[in-house]
């Protein structure tokens, strides 16, 4: 039976070098285990019912997680450098009509607060919707002691 169950997962895993739908793989992992169950002697009703939660529960538990591993965050945006960053307001900021822009890293941009803001105010870029940054007022500088 061992063999039986090895043959099964290096179809599966052949099928999954083709596919790559992160599904097979699971499968040929759960055909890896019940190939050990029979080499360590478990009767056949055991390997199957572990090689079927195996097969319906690896892949519920971690394809998810290991699509999100492989495919990674993607293209980073021109906007994710300047999150952090402070930044003068160009053009009033409305917050009711989402309108305004600043210049952030030498660049000006659209920019959305959620406090109106005059031009001339500093704001730090707290993150972006496309390619207009959100931004919040800087805080206030302490006064130095007198």
């Amino acid at each position: 039976m061992v063999l039986a169950w090895l043959v099964i997962a290096v179809a599966a895993l052949l099928i999954e070098l083709v596919s790559v739908g992160f599904i097979l793989l699971f499968i040929a992992i759960a055909a890896v285990v019940a190939a050990a169950l029979a080499q360590l002697g478990a009767g056949i009703p055991l390997q199957i019912v572990v090689f079927a939660a195996g097969s319906l529960l690896l892949p519920v538990l971690l394809r998810r997680r290991l699509l999100e591993r492989i495919s990674g965050r993607g293209v980073p945006s021109r906007t994710d450098a300047l999150v952090g960053t402070d930044a003068r307001v160009t053009e009033a900021l409305d917050p009711l009509l989402g309108t305004g822009r600043v210049v952030a890293g030498g660049q000006d941009w659209a920019a959305r607060s959620p406090v109106a803001l005059p031009a001339g105010a500093g704001v730090r870029v707290v993150g972006a919707d496309g390619i207009t940054l959100l931004v919040a007022p800087l805080p206030p500088e302490p006064e130095p002691p007198a």
